[in-house]
């Protein structure tokens, strides 16, 4: 299995100027990062930036650096400039893994390449889910929920408390979930370099507006996004002051 991993990372963030420069136990957060990817069997780990002080802290790992355009409007963007940029193959796969997850698995990045490979050759586009078992995680907007087919393949995403329990869910968020019906949707993404050209290439769909949620512009378009189980636990990334200290205290043990 071939594939290759980018990593974007804008300087700029409106919670935590500066982010991927944070230090997590005397390592910038994207040397984490870009030491989980390198983990995998990715072919290629390219950390894709608009400032050169990222650059510079890529340097102190084996991973590459790429500079970017500062006004993508998003990550996925940028991984797009980059794949251009390295001349990669249409069928060529591209991970997405976010610059903000110093605590990704390995494992999960080459599970999610794997699954373009098999069981879903059929699809351009692949991501991961894991087992919501908190009941006011399932009305957390921050936590977007996933709802697949028994196939594996997205129906949709959302914010909202996907699936509903009209039978459940009429006191509050207080309930306790049975059953594996709810899933959080993990967010790093394996690309067939056409599909994400395709993509790129689309203005925002309606539904993505409502749900500021990029990936369903795929299936505004009647794309297939597949979808599995993570084969590890992923640990929630870092957007506050407090996720930072959270990964602080795992590093330290």
């Amino acid at each position: 299995m071939s594939f290759h991993v980018v990593i974007p990372a804008r300087f700029a963030s409106s919670r935590l100027p500066g982010k991927p420069l944070l230090d997590l136990g005397g390592m910038t957060m994207i040397a984490r990062v870009a030491t989980q990817a390198l983990a995998s069997a990715a072919q290629s780990v390219v950390v894709a930036t608009d400032d050169e002080r990222v650059a510079q802290a890529v340097a102190s790992t084996a991973a590459e650096a790429a500079m970017t355009r500062a006004a993508h409007p998003s990550g996925s963007d940028r991984v797009m400039e980059v794949a251009t940029q390295r001349g990669w193959r249409e069928d060529e796969i591209v991970v997405n893994v976010q610059g903000d997850e110093p605590l990704i698995p390995p494992a999960v990045i080459d599970q999610v390449a794997g699954l373009l490979h098999v069981p879903y050759s059929d699809c351009g586009v692949a991501t991961l889910c894991e087992p919501i078992v908190r009941g006011e995680d399932v009305f957390d907007p921050n936590i977007v929920k996933v709802v697949a087919d028994r196939s594996g393949r997205a129906l949709y995403f959302s914010r909202a408390p996907i699936p509903w329990s009209r039978a459940g869910f009429g006191a509050g968020a207080g309930e306790r979930l049975e059953g594996a019906h709810w899933q959080r949707h993990v967010g790093i993404y394996a690309y067939r370099i056409r599909a994400l050209r395709e993509f790129v290439a689309w203005p925002p769909s309606p539904l993505e507006e409502v749900e500021a949620l990029e990936q369903l512009r795929l299936l505004d378009h009647g794309r297939h996004i597949a979808v599995a189980q993570a084969v590890a636990a992923v640990p929630g990334g870092v957007d506050t002051p407090a996720d930072a200290e959270r990964v602080r205290a795992v590093i330290a043990g």
